[in-house]
């Protein structure tokens, strides 16, 4: 690819041209941005053993909003001109001007997160197709009750500026890369299923390694194969310990959109007004940093120009702060966090965790299981669901664990655990020394947008969640 990136945003478009419509058409209003993007993605199926899929998407646009008071204009299209920028500004006509002095501009930052550089260019189509072939054929020759295989691999480049009123520009560049590896086990006439997968903020380079894709190999046969010689789950409610890593999604779901500035302002969240309250038991930090290299949920800068940072949510089980953007925080009297997110060009942004995790504890992780006389182990969850205004959650276990007398017995099949996230954090009895992040393919949806977030935890005992089992 020819030139810096910035100038895919402006082949229609000069940028001074563009910033003197954007202080045009925002200076009236409290706050407001007009931010570009250019974006590309790829994404590879393998499935029986040949390429089912392979799209490949480039596109770019704009949207503009304007901010009064609460009430927010915003228009989009596909298109970077001058013509198209005019005609997306007539719906800021709408809106009241404002009555004070608009908004600061962020902070500025240099510090980058990631690279510049596109992982889609950087290798060619066939190699990219070799990699799903050799892991296909690596995992069938691993186990003869490997029966199906499926290999997902995506990549993203994107190109973002967020110019606002008054000359403030701010330019992101931003790779995202992943691979999952889905093994189903055959046993007589049952079939179980594992899976694995691990990405980041970089280039392929470290899908590539072998190391890497055989690992993903093994975790997720390894996984199929547990669940093989899995059992009913029994049904009550009862102590369950949470492995390190990717279990942190339930916090993510359980506590962390609850934290999120939009739903406390507007007190639909089971945590609106209480900050400076305990909210869950001593010992329990959960903090959501965006800055952290590399990895999924991570940002340089929010999607209105905010530098990220690390945000403490709870210290001590002591409610601290939520997560903002710039329209929230101001209208509650707070500082912008860094999470001003958005989907793409085409939606407006609104508060959203990046990487959200728990701090970890003293507690020796395998002491923390000869403390349950019967309960559950959960090593990983598929997908799961929150009510906001309750807190309630409901997810589903891929791989657990019976735990009788203190000991991991037989592996379980059909868990879901289900609470609140108010009340599952008073109810953290042991928080172990293994905190660790998830590997990097968490996608977060709230109001129809996904972005990429990341979760974290170390092992963590509870003393009393409902199971809900298959055992007769």
């Amino acid at each position: 690819m020819t030139g810096a990136p910035r100038e895919l945003l402006y082949r229609g478009i000069d940028p001074a041209e563009a910033a003197a419509l954007a202080t045009r058409h925002l200076s009236r209003h409290d706050d407001g941005e007009l931010y570009l993007q250019y974006r590309v993605t790829e994404a590879f199926g393998f499935d029986d053993s040949r390429l089912k899929t392979a799209d490949f998407h480039t596109g770019s646009g704009f949207g503009l909003r304007g901010v009064t008071g609460e009430t927010t204009a915003f228009a989009h299209a596909n298109e970077i001109s001058a013509a198209a920028i005019e005609r997306a500004a007539q719906t800021l006509k709408l809106l009241d001007p404002a009555k004070g002095a608009p908004s600061e501009p962020p902070p500025r930052t240099n510090r980058a997160m990631y690279g510049d550089d596109d992982p889609l260019s950087a290798i060619p189509f066939a190699k990219k197709v070799e990699l799903c072939q050799a892991i296909d054929a690596a995992a069938r020759a691993r186990d003869p009750r490997v029966a199906q295989v499926s290999v997902a691999l995506q990549g993203s480049w994107s190109v973002v500026e967020i110019v606002r009123a008054g000359g403030f520009a701010a330019t992101d560049i931003r790779p995202l890369v992943r691979l999952n590896v889905s093994i189903v086990a055959k046993q007589g006439d049952r079939r179980e299923t594992g899976t694995f997968g691990i990405g980041g903020r970089h280039l392929y380079d470290q899908l590539f390694d072998p190391a890497t894709w055989n690992r993903a190999i093994d975790e997720a046969l390894a996984q199929a194969l547990v669940n093989l010689e899995s059992v009913p789950a029994p049904a009550g409610e009862m102590p369950v310990v949470l492995g390190p890593g990717w279990c942190g999604v339930l916090l993510h779901e359980a506590v962390g959109h609850g934290l999120e500035g939009d739903f406390n302002r507007k007190g639909t969240s089971a945590f609106s007004g209480r900050i400076g309250e305990r909210v869950a038991a001593p010992g329990v930090t959960v903090v959501d940093e965006g800055a952290i290299e590399n990895r999924r949920g991570s940002l340089s800068i929010d999607d209105e120009g905010t530098p990220t940072g690390r945000t403490v949510l709870i210290e001590g089980g002591i409610l601290k702060g939520y997560l903002q953007d710039r329209l929230n925080a101001r209208l509650m009297g707070m500082e912008p966090t860094g999470n001003g997110r958005r989907e793409s060009f085409a939606h407006a942004p609104m508060p959203r965790m990046t990487n959200t995790f728990m701090l970890g504890g003293k507690d020796d992780p395998a002491e923390l299981i000869t403390r349950v006389k019967d309960g559950i182990y959960a090593k990983s969850f598929g997908g799961g669901q929150v009510d906001i205004t309750s807190g309630k959650f409901v997810f589903s276990c891929t791989e657990a664990y019976r735990i009788e007398g203190g000991k991991l017995g037989a592996p379980i099949k059909g868990a879901t655990l289900i609470g609140d996230g108010p009340s599952v954090l008073t109810r953290v009895k042991g928080i172990a020394n293994d905190m660790a992040l998830d590997e990097g393919v968490g996608i977060c949806g709230k109001a129809g947008q996904s972005v990429p977030a990341g979760v974290g935890q170390p092992t963590l005992l509870i003393d009393g969640l409902t199971v809900g089992g298959t055992a007769a």
